[in-house]
């Protein structure tokens, strides 16, 4: 992309050397030709440009099912939107897969697509991808300015 005033805003990359906490699984997130881990495809905070929110994007391959955890159950001091997106382009709503989400000790398996808002505070996770037909674009993304 030509250098503009404007083009340090747009992000093409993804930033491969994030420091997550203890209760998320770091496997798999770097580019994997198996595809039988998640593959990062954007990251945003603002340690890459200054005053961004955290937001994240992955694609969980069919071949990442089973009983891997990609996050322990937690709380933050924020809020945070977590998204699954199918890829069924007859019917996107049809998340093709089932994804295991516990918000405050419950358990929801989600087939549709789906976002879930977690209130600061709130005990989320486990996050267990159980089943995966066709790939999943997860998003997630919070009001802080950084993931912790």
């Amino acid at each position: 992309m030509a250098e503009s005033k404007s083009s340090k805003y747009i992000i093409t990359d993804v930033k491969l050397d994030v420091d997550l906490p203890s209760y998320r699984s770091e496997a798999g997130h770097q580019p994997d030709d198996t595809r039988t881990m998640p593959t990062r495809l954007m990251w945003l905070d603002s340690n890459l440009i200054p005053g961004a929110f955290y937001s994240e994007t992955v694609v969980v391959w069919p071949g990442c099912a089973g009983e891997r955890r990609a996050a322990e159950e937690h709380t933050h001091d924020f809020t945070e939107i977590i998204g699954f997106f199918g890829t069924n382009f007859d019917d996107p709503h049809d998340l093709a897969g089932e994804i295991e989400l516990w918000l405050d000790g419950e358990k929801h398996v989600m087939t549709r697509s789906f976002l879930a808002y977690i209130p600061a505070g709130m005990k989320h996770c486990p996050l267990i991808a159980r089943r995966i037909e066709k790939p999943i674009m997860h998003f997630t993304m919070s009001p802080s300015k950084k993931y912790a």
